[in-house]
């Protein structure tokens, strides 16, 4: 009889334990910025920024190596501050949005250091896929008024855009472009 009284206790200690999954988050882009600086005829930066793009980050805090990070930028919300310079950056000179609407990182790998994360992956630009990695910078942990847990980080990487056959204007228009993606995420 006493058997089978411990069978209950038997079956909890033998079950799998359950390990916590990774936390989503989802990018916020009203807090966020993916901003990008090239060299211009060797005299001084020009800025842009993307006003559309959208996200997602699988963050798992116990094994770094398991999260993941999906972004989607909209080619079409190019904003460097002048109507005809963005035009011309939508042109088939430069992004040719119309045929290629969006531009996309996928992460392939993540490596922790420290608080911060290596996070190396596929972006696309024009259909052309190259690997990047990208050394993010935790910025912070926070709360909204709601509660909504949220996470904060910045890097920066630099990409030659030829690669990505954006070729126009080389070498008056600087090949490497300076990529700045900060990021501010909402736990799903």
């Amino acid at each position: 009889m006493k058997a089978l009284r411990l069978l209950p206790f038997l079956a909890l200690a033998l079950a799998p334990v359950a390990l916590p999954a990774a936390d989503s988050y989802k990018i916020d882009p009203v807090h966020s910025a993916v901003m990008f600086r090239v060299h211009h005829w060797g005299a001084g930066h020009t800025w842009g920024r993307f006003n559309k793009f959208e996200g997602t980050v699988s963050l798992d805090a116990a094994d770094p190596a398991k999260t993941t990070v999906n972004f989607t930028v909209d080619m079409e919300s190019v904003d460097s501050n002048s109507a005809d310079r963005d035009k011309h950056l939508k042109s088939p000179d430069f992004f040719n949005s119309k045929q290629f609407p969006t531009a996309t990182f996928k992460s392939t790998s993540v490596k922790a250091s420290g608080d911060n994360l290596d996070v190396t992956g596929d972006l696309t630009i024009r259909g052309i896929t190259k690997p990047v990695t990208i050394a993010m910078k935790k910025t912070g942990e926070g709360k909204d008024p709601k509660g909504t847990q949220l996470a904060g980080a910045e890097g920066t990487f630099t990409i030659k855009r030829s690669e990505f056959d954006v070729k126009f204007g080389i070498p008056g228009v600087s090949d490497e472009v300076l990529m700045t993606i900060a990021l501010e995420a909402k736990k799903q």
